[in-house]
């Protein structure tokens, strides 16, 4: 396992990040702890959960595995989704960003957050807002870094301005969606990251599991993503174009087209970490296999003849995952 800087932090993180969606909820909490482990025993020192997944769950069963190894773990959670039916038990505001920290870090059971992210963008809250509450935090030490996601560029770079004219903790990463499939942040965000030394964090580098090689040919595997998750997953003919050339140049390159299409994106230039989201033991296992995939220049030159640099295939997008409006 490779290990990159944080942004422009000094902290150093595995080049891949354990995203725990799936903990204490599609995953039992025994299997979930295990999964936890064994990353970290492989070097996986980067975990990324919200206290959104499940209302909290995740949190807790990430909370149980932290114990005796809290040291060892960069840990990020976000802040944003609604948590109950109180109109305030939500958003950027400052009392929501207050009183969810000191929740997550009660189901967490640890006494601070390495990285605590905006999980969406609240444009009529002033950034001004949500940067003085960050930064109340981490000097209370509570939390080490803030971080964004789905933000577009103009926000990171207004996040930026505001934070050097009021002498506050400015934003050290973004969490983007980025895959073969949507390529938008090649556009702005990704050369605006690079520039202001910002840390990309980029979820679902397997397009929701449409780049596994699962879907070939329009197949629905029974029990599935695609199959579970409709009407809220849909893929259309386009899409289904370039994931089926994706998986016969990664078959001709004799690979896994998911551990292609993860290498991929680990290893292009402003990307700190794609984040992986294994529900089992195997999935896991099998995700990690990415980490000894080098991309050549020739690989490069044919997945940008696949999918264009810049590209978005909209049509495999949900409304439930896909990403805001203001992302690009």
């Amino acid at each position: 396992m490779q290990y990159r800087s944080l942004g422009r932090t000094g902290v150093q993180v595995s080049e891949l990040c354990l995203g725990c969606m799936n903990f204490g909820w599609g995953t039992e909490e025994a299997d979930s702890i295990a999964i936890l482990n064994h990353a970290l025993e492989q070097g996986v020192n980067f975990w990324d959960t919200a206290n959104v997944y499940n209302k909290g769950e995740s949190e807790k069963v990430v909370g149980k595995a932290l114990q005796g190894k809290r040291e060892k773990v960069i840990l990020a959670t976000k802040f944003h989704g609604k948590m109950s039916d109180d109109p305030n038990d939500s958003g950027n505001s400052r009392r929501h960003i207050i009183a969810a920290c000191e929740a997550s870090l009660k189901r967490l059971g640890t006494d601070w957050i390495d990285l605590y992210q905006i999980h969406r963008p609240q444009p009529e809250i002033p950034i001004d807002e949500t940067l003085r509450a960050l930064d109340d935090l981490i000097r209370a030490g509570k939390v080490r870094y803030a971080g964004t996601s789905t933000f577009g560029a103009w926000q990171i770079t207004e996040s930026i301005w505001v934070a050097k004219e009021l002498g506050l903790n400015r934003f050290v990463c973004e969490q983007p969606p980025y895959n073969l499939l949507d390529r938008r942040i090649e556009r702005e965000l990704l050369p605006c990251c690079i520039t202001y030394g910002i840390g990309v964090i980029a979820w679902s580098p397997l397009a929701g599991g449409f780049l596994t090689g699962k879907y070939i040919g329009g197949a629905k595997p029974e029990g599935s993503r695609y199959e579970k998750d409709k009407p809220f997953r849909e893929i259309g003919p386009h899409a289904l174009e370039v994931i089926d050339k994706f998986h016969a140049y990664a078959k001709n390159r004799e690979v896994a087209a998911s551990h292609l299409a993860l290498a991929w994106v680990m290893r292009l230039e402003g990307v700190t970490a794609p984040i992986m989201g294994p529900r089992t033991m195997e999935q896991l296992q099998d995700q990690l296999k990415a980490c000894d995939i080098e991309i050549t220049d020739d690989d490069r030159k044919a997945i940008d003849e696949i999918s264009p640099p810049g590209s978005h295939v909209a049509e495999y997008y949900t409304a439930n995952f896909g990403p805001n409006k203001y992302a690009l």
